[in-house]
């Protein structure tokens, strides 16, 4: 059923969205790998990834509590635009050797999953507002 994959159907929290489940996943994951960078990062790129990935779930729920569908295309789109920022911090973490390759590719991975996974909440938003 499209609305349980990417859209919001019948559901009644934000935590039943598969995509921002699948998010939530993916910032723990940053999480646990942040905290072996160099402490002389913790206030620089750590903090950024942090926050840049942090941000894709708050959107994720902000649009999800919206009622128009420009509003939720809205806080969809920033959420793709902190996960893009977020990609772009793991390839200069990964460049300076922060992160080696596998878990690189396993975040990139995760990336492009949830970046289609916003799609199709962008999409399925699309010409429907949650009044009618």
């Amino acid at each position: 059923m499209e609305n349980q994959t990417y859209g919001e159907g019948s559901i009644k929290s934000f935590t039943s969205l598969r995509t921002w489940q699948k998010a939530k996943t993916f910032v723990v994951r940053i999480y646990k790998i942040t905290k072996h960078f160099p402490e002389d990062e913790k206030f620089g790129l750590v903090s950024q990834i942090r926050r840049s990935s942090v941000s894709v779930t708050a959107n994720i729920a902000e649009g999800f509590s919206r009622n128009s569908a420009n509003d939720k295309k809205h806080f969809y789109s920033m959420s793709k635009g902190s996960l893009t920022e977020t990609l772009s911090h793991l390839h200069i973490a990964k460049d300076l050797g922060f992160i080696d390759l596998k878990n690189f590719k396993i975040l990139e991975n995760e990336c492009t999953d949830i970046n289609k996974m916003l799609n199709g909440m962008i999409k399925s938003a699309k010409g429907k507002d949650a009044y009618t």
